[in-house]
């Protein structure tokens, strides 16, 4: 599996269980109301969609050169990384909006959100 097709598995994975669970037919009923998506040769990618019920996403990514430790770890050598930024929304069973952004790089993943807890400062 290329480095490309699993960054947007974990983000796809990473949307499905952040997401509410609710009746399994409530959602499964729910229409594609658009739905676009380009990948282009050079690595770079982009896909949106929203359904019927109200859950909407958006990524876009693309190929970035970076240093990386070597296996034997004698030093680094140029690598690439897939970075990516998108978002997903969709209506929490208590009537709120959740609206999730994000970053992903070669440092990690970062999340945005409002509902999100916040650690305490030290």
């Amino acid at each position: 599996m290329s480095s490309l097709h699993l960054a947007l598995f974990v983000t796809l994975l990473a949307a499905c269980f952040a997401a509410p669970q609710k009746s399994p037919s409530a959602d499964a009923q729910a229409p594609i109301v658009s739905s676009n998506s380009d990948i282009q040769p050079d690595g770079s990618f982009q896909y949106s969609y929203e359904t019927g019920n109200g859950i909407k996403a958006q990524n876009q990514g693309s190929l970035k050169s970076v240093q990386v430790t070597k296996a034997d770890g004698s030093g680094t050598e140029n690598g690439q990384a897939v970075v990516q930024s998108g978002s997903f929304s969709y209506q929490a069973p208590d009537g709120t909006q959740i609206e999730l952004k994000y970053t992903a790089d070669e440092n990690g993943f970062h999340p945005e959100g409002n509902h999100l807890p916040v650690a305490p400062v030290a």
